[in-house]
C-alpha cells in the first residue's frame, strides 16, 4: 500500500536471512529516440536491518544500477557482465517493524543521469545483494527545450548537449506573415530552458502583431511599414475593403501625390481662385486674387495665368503670345498677384487664373478657373465728381464725395492721395525745370475707403492739401479725380474743445478734493486714520518693491506680479482686469462647470467693433469671501499676459447688475439654478442678515476668449488618427511659445496638462488654468490639493513631488507629459498605474515609452523634459527653437521610434536617439561647429552626402587641425552606421 493507502504493484526482495545474494531486475529494451544523455527516476522502500530479528546472513541497505546500450534487443538473454555499473542507491529513508505493522512506508526518491548514450537504445538493470526493498517505480526520460514562439520567432523542439556548460544555438523561423528584422536566435540549456533571446521577427506591410502572430489588417486599416506597430485607420478620404492593405485607396475624386506618404490624407484639387481684380496705370497691369475657398487640403498651393486677346466678338480670342510678359512669371505663382507688361493699348484682354497643387495633374476633371476681362482703356472708368469738404479741425479733415455714375461694375473701394501744399526745398533757380504737379508730388500719402467719405488725421494745423482720389472695382483702378485744394483748422478753432476740457478737469479736481477732505474726517473721527496710513505704506512698499524686481528690473521685459503681494487683493483685480457692464453680455447656454461654478458661453459687445463669442466663468451662489476672492485670483494673473498662445481675458464683473439672457434659454438657466446668484433679492432688503463671511449674492463673473474646441485632451481623444505628425507638432510649438513667455516673465504654471490647454477653431492651442493654490498632502496619492479638487501627480516633476520645488524646469516635465499627451492622440499617462506606482517607476529609472508612430526626434525630446535632474532640462527658448527646426524639415519626423531605436545596455538606461536634423545639427552635436560654412561651401550640405566623406576631403574643405580631423572621422563611423541602419528600414533622411 502507498502512503495514501492504496493498493500498488511492486518489485520486491528480501532475501536477508540468506548470506551470498545476487538478485537482478532487468528492464525491456528501451529505444533513446533523440536523447543524448537519460535521466533515471526511482521511488523504492527499504527495511531498516536493525529492525529485522534472527538476521543469519549479510543484511545490505544499498542496491545498484546498471545500464547496457544496445542497438536492438536482446530477448531474454542477460550476461550480467555486459552491463556497467551508474551507481550504488541508498535510501534516505528506511522503514521499521512498527512501521509495516501501521502500514505506514517511507517512500524515497532517487534520480541519476547516464550519458551520452550512443547506440539506438539502453537495458537498465536493478542487483539487489542482500536488501529487504521494494521498488515502486521506474521513469526513464530526457530532457529539451520544448517548441516555442518569440519575438514572431518559432523554435522547434531541441535537444541540450551532454556538457552542461555548453548551450545549444538555435535559429528561429518567423511566423507566418512576417519578415526577419535581426537574425532571431536562442540558446537550449541543459536544463531545457530557452536562454538569451536574440533578433526578432516583425510582421510584414499590411500585418499586425495579435497575441504572437501576425494578423491582416481588418478592411478600413492599413500598415504601409513592416514593423510591431499596430494597424492604423485609414486616412481621411482614403478607404479599403480587403484585408492586409498596405496603402489605403483614394475615394472618387481624391488623389495621393507620387511623394506624398501613405499616412497623408488625400486631398483633390483647388477650387477657382476667387475675387480677382485688375489695377492698370499706363505701363503696367496688376492682378490681384484671393485663394481658393477649397484648397483640396493642401499647402502645396500655386497659380498659373493665361491670357487671350479678343475683339468686339468675345467668341472670337486668341493667344496673347510672346508679346506680353509676367513678372515674375506665369506659373508656379506662390503669391496671388502677378504683374503683366508690354500689353497693347485699347484691346480686351482675357486673364483666366487657375489655382494648382501637388495632385492637380492627376484629376481628369475640367480645371476651374476665374477668368477677368480688362480693357487697357483707363478712360472706360468713370471718375470721381465733386468733392467737399464737410468739417476740419486742427489735424483732421473730413471730405465727402458722389458715387461715379458709370462705375463699371461694383465699386470695392476709394483711394484718397493727399499731400501738403508747399514748394519744395531747392534752391528757387530750379523751380523753372520742375512742372508744379511734379514738385508737389514729390512726396504724398494715400489711405482708403470703402464708403464715399473719409476723416484724414495727423495733419499740419493752418496748412493747405491737395487731395486725388480715384475709385477701384472688378476692372481696375478709375483715373484720379482733379485736384481739391483744403485747409486745415488752426488753434482757435479748437479752443470751445479745450476749454470744455478745462471746465471737466476743474470740475474733477474740485470733487476729488471734497472727497478726500471727507475721507480725512471720516478717518480722524473713528480713531483709524494712522491705522489705514500705515496699512496703505506698507501695501504701497510691497508693491513698489515687487515693481523694482519685477516690471521695472529688466526694461523692455515684463514680469509677474504675484497679486497676494497686495494689501487688498480688490486692488490687482482692477489693475490688471478690465471692468465689464454687465448689460454688453448675452449669456446663450451652460457649456460646463467649473471649480467655482457654472461655464457658460456668449456674445460681447464693445462699442464700435463687432461681438464676440466668450467663454463666461460664474462664481456660485452664497459664496464666501474668500471663495470670491480666489475666483478673481486668477483673473488678476490672466490680466497680466498678453500672448496668442495664453488665454485672452476680455475683462471682469463685479459690480451689481445683470447680463442680458436669451429667451430661449432662460427656462433652461432658471432650472439649473444658475441664476440664483445674479438675481436672488437682498437678504437685507426682507429684514434679514448675511451669516459672517457670506456674500450677497453679487454677480461675480471672468470673461475669457471662447476656444471652440475645448480642451485639448477630450479635444485629441475624439478625432484619434486624424492629424499629420507636421500639424501635431505645430499644436506643441504653440503651447511651448506660450510657455516660453510665461518663463520669460517669471511666472510657473504648476499644472500643465492636456486638459488646460484649450484649442479654438484654428487649432491654435492656448495655455490656460491659473492662479489656483496647491498644498502638497502626505498622502501621496492623493497629490496636489487645491480648493476644487485634486491635481494628478503624472504631470509633476519629482522635485515637485518630493520636496515642492517647482520652477520653469519643473513645468518643462509637465511639458514632456503633454508632448506625450498630444503624440498618443490624448492618452492617459502611465495608464492604469497608480500614483504610488508612478513615484516608484520615475525614481527607478522608468520613463514613458514612445507612442505608436512617433518621430524619434520628439521622443527624444520628452526625454530630455524628463531629465532628474532639473537643471539638465532643456529651456522653452530651447524647445521653441527645437521644434521651429523639425518644423523646417519634416522629413526629419518620418523616421519613427521603433525604425532607429538604440536599446541600452541595462535596464535603467535610457533608450538613445540621434540627436541631429542636418549637417550643422551633427556638427554641433561633436563639438565641431566652427566649420559649418566650410562643409556647406564645399557642397556638403546632407547628413548622406557627409557620410561618404574620406579624410582627405575633410582636409581639403579646410579642416587642418589634427585633433579635429580624427574627431569627425570618428564621428563619421557612427553616422554611416546610423544611415545604414535607416537605410535598411526604407527611409531618406
Amino acid at each position: 500500500m502507498d502512503e495514501h493507502n492504496r493498493p500498488i504493484h511492486t518489485y520486491q526482495v528480501c532475501n536477508v536471512m540468506e548470506p551470498n545474494q545476487n538478485n537482478w531486475l532487468r528492464t525491456n529494451w528501451i529505444s533513446r529516440d533523440a536523447a543524448q544523455k537519460i535521466y533515471v527516476e526511482m521511488k523504492f522502500t527499504l527495511r531498516d536491518c536493525n529492525s529485522i530479528p534472527w538476521v543469519l546472513g549479510t543484511c545490505k541497505e544499498t542496491f545498484n544500477l546498471y545500464y547496457m546500450e544496445s542497438d536492438e534487443s536482446h530477448g531474454v538473454k542477460f550476461k550480467p557482465n555486459q552491463y556497467t555499473k551508474i551507481d550504488t542507491v541508498a535510501a534516505d529513508e528506511s522503514f521499521t517493524q512498527m512501521d509495516l505493522g501501521d502500514r505506514i512506508l517511507k517512500l524515497n526518491t532517487e534520480v541519476r543521469e547516464v550519458g551520452p548514450i550512443n547506440r539506438k537504445g539502453f537495458y537498465l538493470a536493478f542487483q539487489d545483494i542482500g536488501a529487504c526493498i521494494a521498488l515502486v517505480s521506474v521513469r526513464v526520460y530526457y530532457k529539451k527545450c520544448p517548441f516555442t514562439v518569440r519575438n514572431l520567432a518559432m523554435f522547434p523542439d531541441t535537444i541540450p548537449r551532454v556538457d552542461s556548460s555548453s548551450l545549444v544555438e538555435v535559429r528561429g523561423s518567423c511566423v507566418k506573415s512576417a519578415e526577419e528584422r535581426d537574425t532571431p536566435k536562442l540558446y537550449c540549456g541543459a536544463d531545457g530552458d530557452w536562454l538569451v533571446p536574440l533578433g526578432r521577427c516583425i510582421c510584414s506591410v499590411g500585418y499586425e502583431e495579435v497575441d504572437g502572430s501576425c494578423h491582416a489588417c481588418r478592411p478600413g486599416f492599413y500598415k504601409a511599414f513592416a514593423g510591431n506597430i499596430k494597424c492604423s485607420k485609414c486616412p481621411p478620404h482614403s478607404l479599403t475593403y480587403v484585408e492586409a492593405t498596405s496603402v489605403c485607396q483614394c475615394e472618387k475624386g481624391y488623389f495621393r501625390a507620387e511623394k506624398d506618404p501613405p499616412t497623408m490624407a488625400c486631398t483633390r484639387p483647388p477650387s477657382a481662385p476667387r475675387n480677382v481684380i485688375s489695377n492698370i496705370n499706363e505701363t503696367a497691369l496688376m492682378l490681384e486674387w484671393s485663394p481658393p475657398s477649397d484648397t483640396g487640403g493642401r499647402k502645396d498651393l500655386t497659380y498659373s495665368v493665361s491670357c487671350k486677346k479678343c475683339g468686339s466678338d468675345t467668341s472670337q480670342c486668341e493667344i496673347c503670345g510672346g508679346g506680353i510678359r509676367f513678372i515674375p512669371r506665369h506659373t508656379g505663382l506662390i503669391n496671388s498677384s502677378v504683374t503683366v507688361l508690354d500689353f497693347v493699348s485699347h484691346v480686351n484682354y482675357t486673364f483666366e487664373i487657375e489655382a494648382r497643387n501637388g495632385v492637380s495633374e492627376l484629376s481628369f476633371s475640367p480645371k476651374p478657373f476665374t477668368a477677368i476681362t480688362v480693357t487697357t482703356d483707363q478712360d472706360a472708368l468713370s471718375l470721381i465728381g465733386m468733392v467737399r469738404k464737410d468739417w476740419a479741425s486742427q489735424n483732421s479733415i473730413a471730405l465727402s464725395w458722389q458715387e461715379p455714375d458709370f462705375p463699371n461694375g461694383a465699386i470695392l473701394d476709394y483711394e484718397i492721395k493727399y499731400y501738403e501744399k508747399a514748394y519744395p526745398r531747392i534752391a528757387p533757380a530750379f523751380w523753372h525745370y520742375l512742372r508744379v504737379e511734379e514738385h508737389e508730388q514729390l512726396s504724398y500719402s494715400s489711405t482708403r475707403s470703402k464708403a464715399p467719405s473719409v476723416i484724414i488725421t495727423g495733419l499740419k494745423p493752418a496748412t493747405k492739401y491737395i487731395f486725388h482720389i480715384r475709385v477701384r472695382t472688378a476692372a481696375g483702378y478709375s483715373g484720379y479725380s482733379q485736384k481739391f485744394e483744403f485747409e486745415t483748422g488752426d488753434e482757435t478753432s479748437d479752443i470751445a474743445a479745450e476749454q470744455g476740457q478745462i471746465l471737466v478737469i476743474a470740475t474733477a479736481a474740485v470733487g476729488g478734493f471734497t472727497l478726500l477732505v471727507i475721507l480725512t474726517l471720516f478717518f480722524l473721527i473713528t480713531g483709524r486714520c494712522q491705522w489705514y496710513i500705515k496699512a496703505k505704506m506698507k501695501s504701497e512698499e510691497k508693491r513698489r518693491a515687487h515693481l523694482q524686481n519685477g516690471h521695472l528690473r529688466f526694461p523692455g521685459i515684463k514680469t509677474y506680479i504675484d497679486p497676494d503681494t497686495y494689501e487688498d487683493p480688490a486692488l490687482a483685480v482692477h489693475e490688471f482686469a478690465k471692468e465689464i457692464d454687465p448689460s454688453r453680455i448675452r449669456i446663450e447656454r451652460v457649456i460646463g462647470a467649473g471649480e467655482f461654478g457654472e461655464v457658460c458661453s456668449g456674445r460681447l459687445k464693445t462699442p464700435g467693433k463687432r461681438e464676440i463669442p466668450v467663454a463666461i466663468k460664474t462664481l456660485k451662489s452664497g459664496y464666501v469671501d474668500r471663495q470670491r476672492r480666489d475666483f478673481l485670483r486668477e483673473a488678476s494673473i490672466m490680466g497680466q499676459f498678453d500672448h496668442p498662445n495664453i488665454i485672452r481675458l476680455e475683462g471682469v464683473v463685479t459690480k451689481r447688475s445683470f447680463p442680458t439672457i436669451g429667451v430661449k434659454s432662460l427656462s433652461r438657466f432658471l432650472s439649473a439654478g444658475f441664476l440664483n446668484s445674479i438675481q436672488a433679492p437682498h437678504p437685507v432688503s426682507r429684514g434679514g442678515s448675511l451669516p459672517p463671511g457670506i456674500s450677497s449674492g453679487r454677480p461675480v463673473m471672468i470673461v475669457v476668449e471662447y476656444m471652440e474646441n475645448g480642451s485639448l485632451d477630450s479635444f485629441l481623444r475624439k478625432h484619434d488618427g486624424h492629424f499629420t505628425v507636421i500639424q501635431l507638432v505645430g499644436m506643441l510649438r504653440g503651447i511651448a511659445s506660450g510657455m516660453k513667455y510665461l518663463s520669460d516673465m517669471g511666472y510657473v504654471h504648476r499644472d500643465l496638462a492636456a486638459r488646460n490647454i484649450l484649442v479654438n477653431s484654428n487649432l491654435m492651442c492656448k495655455v490656460s488654468d491659473f492662479g489656483l493654490s496647491r498644498v502638497l498632502e502626505d498622502d501621496p496619492e492623493a497629490a496636489y490639493t487645491t480648493s476644487g479638487g485634486k491635481i494628478p501627480i503624472r504631470w509633476t516633476a519629482p522635485e515637485a513631488i518630493a520636496y515642492r520645488k517647482f520652477s520653469s524646469a519643473s513645468d518643462a516635465w509637465s511639458y514632456g507629459i503633454v508632448m506625450w499627451e498630444v503624440m498618443s492622440y490624448g492618452e492617459r499617462p502611465y495608464w492604469e498605474m497608480s500614483n504610488q506606482d508612478v513615484i516608484l517607476s520615475i525614481e527607478e529609472g522608468y520613463r514613458l515609452p514612445a507612442p505608436m508612430g512617433c518621430p524619434a526626434s520628439l521622443h527624444q525630446l520628452m526625454l530630455h523634459c524628463w531629465q532628474k535632474e532639473r537643471n539638465h532640462r532643456p529651456k522653452f527658448t530651447d524647445i521653441v527653437s527645437f521644434l521651429d527646426k523639425l518644423i523646417r524639415n519634416p522629413s526629419s519626423l518620418h523616421t519613427l521610434v521603433e525604425d532607429v531605436l538604440v536599446m541600452p545596455d541595462s535596464p535603467g538606461e535610457v533608450p538613445e536617439y540621434p540627436l541631429f536634423v542636418s549637417v550643422i545639427d551633427w556638427l554641433d552635436s561633436i563639438k565641431m561647429g566652427q566649420y559649418k560654412n566650410n562643409f556647406m561651401a564645399a557642397g556638403f550640405t546632407t547628413l548622406e552626402v557627409v557620410s561618404r566623406m574620406s579624410i582627405d576631403d575633410i582636409r581639403r574643405i579646410g579642416v587642418v587641425l589634427i585633433g579635429h580631423q580624427r574627431r569627425i572621422v570618428s564621428s563619421l563611423q557612427t553616422l554611416r552606421l546610423h544611415m545604414m541602419h535607416i537605410q535598411e528600414k526604407g527611409f531618406h533622411v
